[in-house]
């Protein structure tokens, strides 16, 4: 295994209905709004942003995203990454039985940015953990955004 390569899967279960889950999520440019990790996102072509993140730690992520399957039937929004991501990231969103949505997050990346690639040996723990941690406040934040 590489160790700059990572697999995460992050469930957010929501109390809002799928077709308002959708929208949102859909919406890339908005998610600084509601994600407090994302710093900026910023439509460069039609199908493509540029998003930069920071979390916790000290250091910023700044990638391409490009979509590369968007199928409301399916309930399924999958992009390409590029630059300091490398890879995909995909929302899975369904109904939930008696009420809400169920919004499931897989990302498969491969890190670019060069000091991560470096202290990945010793600090892949900590880069795991700030994930969980921007998960968990996007979650949070897309539940109180969808509230208003």
């Amino acid at each position: 295994m590489r160790l700059n390569h990572y697999r995460f899967r992050s469930e957010w279960r929501l109390s809002h209905p799928l077709p308002v889950v959708w929208d949102a999520l859909e919406e890339l440019e908005a998610y600084p709004k509601w994600w407090p990790e994302i710093r900026r996102s910023e439509q460069i072509e039609l199908a493509a942003s540029r998003v930069t993140c920071r979390s916790f730690l000290p250091y910023e992520l700044v990638f391409v995203t490009r979509s590369a399957r968007r199928e409301p039937s399916v309930g399924v929004l999958e992009a390409t990454l590029e630059g300091d991501l490398n890879g995909f990231s995909r929302w899975t969103i369904s109904e939930l039985d008696g009420g809400g949505t169920l919004a499931v997050f897989d990302e498969e990346v491969d890190v670019g940015k060069t000091l991560l690639k470096v202290l990945a040996p010793v600090a892949r723990p900590a880069f795991r953990a700030n994930h969980w941690l921007m998960m968990k406040h996007g979650r949070d934040g897309l539940e109180k955004y969808l509230a208003r």
